[in-house]
């Protein structure tokens, strides 16, 4: 593909996250290798159907405006895709909030994609991208 679409996936590390809190209820089993690994899987998948993918991970909001303010500087983006461990779990309200205002000050040009689970990042860029 001779232009590729740019994406930049943004997500919580998972070696930060505690799965065993009551925001992760509902998902027994989850660890951050599972995380990790159906990312990963995404991204090479996107890849192999033409995108251009970069991963962001981020903290909790001590550094992460930052860390993907400077993503979003690298280079112009087609899509961000925020994932559901930053909107989904109530204390990362703010932080999402924060995010998506800095995606629109700083990507304006970049459609914004949301997945419910790494299983399903494909179709969340696809509807968009």
């Amino acid at each position: 593909m001779a232009n590729k679409k740019t994406l930049l996936l943004i997500g919580i590390d998972p070696s930060l996250i505690d799965f065993t809190g009551p925001e992760f209820a509902a998902f027994p089993g989850l660890t951050a290798e599972k995380v990790e690994a159906g990312i990963k899987g995404s991204i090479n998948q996107l890849n192999e159907l033409g995108y251009e993918t970069q991963l962001c991970w981020t903290d909790f909001g001590q550094t992460a405006i930052s860390v993907m303010e400077n993503h979003l500087k690298t280079k112009k983006f087609d899509g961000v895709l925020i994932g559901a461990g930053i909107r989904v779990p109530g204390a990362n309200f703010i932080l999402f909030e924060k995010m998506i205002n800095s995606i629109h000050e700083n990507a304006p040009q970049s459609k914004i994609c949301f997945n419910t689970n790494p299983q399903d990042t494909i179709a969340a860029v696809q509807r968009w991208i």
